[in-house]
């Protein structure tokens, strides 16, 4: 059972006009089997959490604490977090020139499971994958997201989240970009991922079309650095239907 709980964390930034306070006290806990979606305005805070969470240095913690099964995620390096446990989709995943997918997908996995994939097992889980993610088989030897369309980049992250099999998944704006072919792909990739046990995913988006593909048990509005409301999947199609005027100066 693997659960990531969030107490009253807070988060600053560095600006040229001093620290600029962006998490004012967010508290969420995902349990195995449950996927939470994060809404909001841009400027919320949504980003944020997610790269909090997984450790970049830009986002300095100045309160809380996040636990993964009881063990503190803010005393890992990144790579430790990895190893634990976390994966971080990027809305804009970063190129990497040079370095294969199929090198960088068998790094990756070496590093996580502390021993290397059995060659002949590996080749076939990878061609599996980009099947299913509709990749063509020479997407492997192609440098990791040079020249990809938006489309790959996120159908290649979602074949990392396959291959590496993390506890917990946090996918930020998956979405962005997608046209609806795509959109399906991925939200196919993220539903599969679900079904295994003992998996939790924390899904930031800015607009429902994906949660008609991927149901969320919870949703989350986000406003202003803080959870300003919490509910169900109804919650979702209200802020599509309504936005965020109603929860501007309100938080819980």
């Amino acid at each position: 059972m693997s659960t990531l709980e969030i107490k009253d964390l807070k988060v600053q930034v560095n600006t040229e006009d001093g620290p600029k306070e962006i998490l004012k006290g967010v508290t969420l806990t995902i349990k195995d089997g449950e996927t939470h979606a994060i809404m909001g305005p841009n400027g919320s805070g949504k980003s944020t959490l997610a790269y909090s969470i997984a450790g970049h240095p830009r986002y300095e913690i100045t309160g809380g604490t996040v636990t993964l099964d009881g063990e503190d995620v803010l005393e890992m390096s990144v790579d430790e977090r990895a190893r634990a446990g976390l994966f971080l989709a990027m809305q804009y995943p970063v190129e990497v020139p040079g370095v294969s997918v199929a090198n960088f997908l068998r790094t990756a996995k070496t590093a996580i499971d502390g021993e290397a994939p059995k060659l002949r097992t590996w080749v076939k889980d990878v061609n599996g994958v980009m099947e299913r993610m509709n990749l063509d088989a020479s997407f492997s030897q192609r440098s990791v997201n040079e020249g990809f369309s938006g489309g790959e980049k996120k159908r290649h992250e979602i074949a990392q989240l396959d291959l590496l099999d993390p506890k917990v998944a946090i996918l930020d704006e998956t979405d962005s970009g997608l046209d609806i072919d795509a959109l399906k792909v991925v939200s196919d990739g993220v539903n599969r991922f679900r079904e295994r046990d003992g998996k939790g995913v924390l899904l930031i988006t800015h607009y429902t079309r994906i949660l008609r593909y991927i149901t969320p048990d919870y949703v989350h509005v986000f406003v202003d650095g803080r959870v300003a409301d919490e509910g169900g999947p109804e919650l979702a199609e209200e802020l599509e239907a309504n936005g965020y005027e109603k929860y501007l100066g309100t938080t819980v």
